[in-house]
């Protein structure tokens, strides 16, 4: 039996280009084995994203371990250093325990 891998959830702070002083988060989620992992897994997608939008094609439709980039916008540079990683829950998973609980 295949024990499925957790969940992480990737931030990564990202910056306007073309706008100094505007700033935000972009969010990549999926299944990894680490931290580690799933933040090199964030960064192919984003850049698999990215490729395919300046070449003028559409965006990957997802790999089969289940990340993706469902969007990509120019203009925005990530911070690949800052990015942090960590177990992903779902604020309104019907699994969780003190839902439950009530």
């Amino acid at each position: 039996m295949d024990v499925p891998l957790p969940y992480f959830e990737v931030d990564v702070p990202i910056r306007s280009t073309r706008q100094p002083g505007l700033r935000g988060v972009h969010v990549f989620t999926g299944p990894a084995d680490s931290r580690s992992a799933a933040v090199r897994i964030a960064h192919e997608v984003y850049d698999a994203a990215r490729a395919a939008q300046q070449a003028g094609g559409e965006l990957p439709r997802g790999r089969p371990d289940g990340w993706t980039a469902r969007g990509y916008r120019p203009g925005w540079e990530p911070d690949w250093k800052a990015a942090t990683a960590g177990r992903w829950n779902a604020p309104y998973s019907w699994r969780r325990v003190s839902d439950l609980e009530l």
